[in-house]
């Protein structure tokens, strides 16, 4: 299964407080364990949401909105995309994690929606769709 793990903004992260080069250094450890084990598919770091935006749609209207925003605890500082077994194993290797801000921070884990999940909705044309972007991606087109 695969889940999205989230690296939630504090409000250092959100301040643009960057990471010292021992946590640099941690976590390059983490992400190569993570590699080595088959764990991670992706992984980055966010600028803080003063230099995001965000689009709000109502029916055929869009409407822009710059950052910052508000609620540092709804945002994100980061993120990987993993590979595992279950849930169980997910948790496991956030355990191991090097705490990712310099006070208390939290990561959370989601599970990512594969095409079974959506049952007879995902129709066969969509699932030929869904394959040949999977390898245009892979091939960076």
């Amino acid at each position: 299964m695969r889940v999205m793990v989230i690296v939630k903004a504090t409000a250092d992260s959100e301040a643009g407080v960057m990471p010292t080069t021992e946590l640099l250094e941690a976590m390059g450890k983490y992400n190569e364990d993570l590699v080595n084990a088959g764990i991670m598919l992706a992984g980055e770091g966010l600028h803080p949401s003063s230099k995001g935006k965000r689009v709000a749609f109502d029916g055929p209207k869009r409407m822009v909105i710059d950052g910052p925003f508000a609620e540092t605890k709804e945002l994100i500082a980061g993120y990987w995309l993993w590979q595992v077994k279950d849930m169980d194993e997910a948790v496991e290797w956030i355990k191991r994690c090097p705490n990712p801000m310099p006070g208390p921070s939290e990561i959370e884990i989601r599970q990512v929606f594969e095409a079974a999940d959506f049952g007879e909705a995902f129709t066969p044309e969509l699932a030929e769709q869904e394959e040949r972007l999977r390898e245009r991606m892979a091939e960076g087109k």
